[in-house]
């Protein structure tokens, strides 16, 4: 195995020392997050041998990362310094000043791993869970001084996805959130704190997507693939660059509000308006045109933003001409 001794880190993470505990395609790709923002990185699974086997993965990526163009030069070798397999959970979790529980999205699985790192690691080490579906309070209950265990949920595939949800449960501390959110932005990704309810935000918002989805395919009103279509060449398009409350002061909260009693001619009760939507509306703010809506952006801001909106969508589509299709089809 690597020497687990501590070397020279790169800027960011430096001297902050991490175990990722479960080391398959979703806790490896977190460790090597982690480790390329200048972390050292302990890798922990079942077995000594599960952990140096997805060490050796990790490296072998890494180089077919930097032939693609998708991993800086250099970065390989950044794993080799930072990212090291112990022998087990105990060995991973014993110096680290955060852990990260990776383990299969089962509740009795992941209480017994989470029981095994809070006897092994020091008190005061943030525990954070990438569970994207069970609550993290219930997961606490395994956990001693619960005030520093939340949910930190990395999207797959991690190393290329931007954005982390950080949920804490109701007994988390606030400074386990500042922690656990600094050592996110050090790995160069993006935080969103939200409230421990069932599904979170972003399972919440992608199955009601695809559930809408799958119902209009079910019905015979589109083909998978036609909505696919319309997904990625409309409103899907926008997303990159925009979350659907800035779609909406863009487009105007009272067009908004017109539609869903235009739905509702349809769907009365899927598609009633939103409370917090009609009232803003009543108020008179409907959104960029009058200064203030979900966002409040100054009216006279709204043509910088109509000009950068306009700019990305073209450098957008000009991204897609040049990657050409996704191999589905």
């Amino acid at each position: 195995m690597t020497n687990p001794e501590a070397t020279e880190a790169t800027a960011g993470n430096a001297a902050r020392k991490i175990a990722v505990v479960g080391s398959g395609y979703m806790g490896g790709g977190i460790a090597q997050v982690l480790a390329l923002g200048g972390a050292r990185v302990a890798l922990a699974d079942v077995s000594a041998e599960v952990a140096q086997k997805n060490y050796d993965r990790l490296l072998v990526e890494s180089d077919q990362f930097i032939a693609d163009g998708l991993f800086p030069a250099g970065s390989t070798e950044i794993l080799k310094q930072n990212l090291w397999a112990a022998k087990d959970i105990e060995e991973a979790v014993a110096d680290a000043d955060f852990i990260e529980e990776c383990v299969p999205e089962v509740l009795e699985i992941k209480h017994q791993s989470l029981a095994r790192i809070s006897a092994a690691a020091r008190p005061d080490a943030v525990i954070g869970s990438n569970t994207s579906t069970i609550s993290i309070a219930s997961l606490a209950e395994a956990v001693t001084n619960p005030e520093r265990f939340l949910g930190v949920h990395f999207s797959n595939p991690s190393p290329f996805i931007p954005g982390v949800e950080i949920i804490p449960h109701a007994e988390t501390s606030a400074a386990t959130v500042a922690a656990s959110r600094e050592l996110v932005h050090a790995a160069g990704k993006q935080t969103a704190v939200v409230k421990d309810v069932t599904g979170f935000v972003l399972n919440r918002l992608q199955y009601a997507l695809f559930h809408e989805a799958a119902q209009l395919v079910e019905q015979g009103i589109a083909t998978a693939d036609d909505v696919d279509t319309l997904v990625r060449t409309t409103f899907g398009f926008r997303l990159p660059f925009f979350g659907p409350f800035a779609i909406a002061d863009m487009a105007g909260l009272d067009v908004y509000n017109f539609c869903y009693k235009s739905l509702q001619t349809g769907f009365p009760e899927r598609f009633a308006t939103p409370k917090i939507l009609s009232d803003l509306v009543e108020a008179g703010k409907l959104g960029t045109k009058t200064g203030a809506g979900f966002l409040n952006v100054p009216a006279e801001r709204t043509p910088e933003l109509i000009a950068y909106r306009n700019k990305a969508y073209v450098a957008m589509q000009k991204l897609i001409e040049e990657l050409g299709p996704a191999p589905i089809n």
